[in-house]
């Protein structure tokens, strides 16, 4: 079996320092090539644009878009248009429906569509999904402030329409909850912070709920500074359950049970080369969902200019 061979599409932040060392770290992927229009590795072939990628540049099976979520849903059609492989850095898309044809196109081409959670695979949330199955939730919080000026320094790009703001980060915590509950979950109401010179919410408070009238509540602010805050406690019948550091520790009534350094990436990775291998797909919209739907039913209020 030969390596798939990817090219990462958007050269960031985040492919900097998370997907470039996971290829390197994944047995049977590697990084062929980059696409983008600021950045490149000096070792590798560099385009200007995937569709120059795809014209001009080497062999390659796969590619892995870790551009603006505004852009991602056209490069994928023309990846898969091309017969590639795509991966698609979170959030998948900047709505939901736009989704749907590219499920579509990647079942009729028989190629992998990945929609990833990196969150996910963080050490801490198995463990919590097991322990959780047994017991009986009482309320769950989430408590997810960071410093964006840490974070996201320089991208304009998240506080324009599609980029989220607040959700970007957001969405992790809303990735976890959806794998370690028992149950769908739905938004009943939002309050979002809108920066009076942004199209997109700085902070967001929001009520969730499941089909037995579970209380959920979420707290999601980007002016978090000193130390970051990535928190999700569950009150049980047993014990408070408390998932921290993001997803990479597990205490139950203050008691370590889970706790493993980071390789959500590789995970990923490992995952993505698994599915290429037989075409198939994975494609879950659930915090997706649970965003638009804070849009939908969020009260609005606008509060002092952001400067970055």
């Amino acid at each position: 079996m030969t390596d798939l061979r990817i090219a990462i599409v958007g050269f960031g932040k985040i492919a900097r320092d998370q997907h470039v060392g996971a290829i390197a770290a994944t047995s049977g992927a590697t990084l062929a090539a980059v696409a983008s229009r600021n950045a490149s590795l000096p070792e590798l072939p560099h385009f200007a644009t995937i569709e120059e990628l795809l014209e001009k540049g080497p062999p390659i099976d796969a590619v892995s878009l870790c551009t603006p979520p505004q852009v991602r849903r056209a490069q994928a059609a023309a990846a898969l248009r091309a017969g590639k492989h795509v991966m698609l850095e979170k959030p998948p898309g900047t709505g939901v429906a736009e989704l749907d044809p590219l499920i579509a196109m990647a079942s009729d081409a028989k190629r992998t569509l990945f929609a990833t959670w990196h969150s996910r695979y963080a050490p801490a949330v198995e463990p919590a999904r097991e322990w959780l199955a047994s017991r009986r939730i009482k309320s769950v919080h989430i408590n997810w402030k960071e410093d964006v000026r840490v974070w996201h320094p320089g991208q304009a790009w998240i506080w324009e329409p599609g980029g989220l703001g607040v959700f970007d980060p957001g969405i992790n915590a809303l990735s976890i909850l959806t794998r370690i509950l028992p149950q769908p979950v739905f938004v009943t109401a939002a309050e979002l912070a809108f920066p009076a010179n942004c199209q997109a919410p700085i902070a967001a408070d929001l009520k969730l709920t499941d089909i037995d009238g579970l209380p959920i509540t979420a707290a999601f602010d980007f002016r978090q500074t000193g130390p970051q805050s990535w928190d999700i406690l569950v009150e049980t019948d047993q014990g408070r359950m408390t998932l921290s550091g993001g997803g990479r520790r597990m205490a139950v009534d203050d008691k370590p049970i889970a706790e493993a350094p980071d390789q959500e990436y590789r995970e990923l990775y490992q995952r993505f080369v698994k599915l290429a291998a037989s075409g198939a797909s994975d494609v879950d919209l659930a915090p997706l969902r649970l965003v638009a739907d804070s849009f939908l039913l969020g009260k609005r209020t606008i509060v002092e200019p952001f400067v970055d």
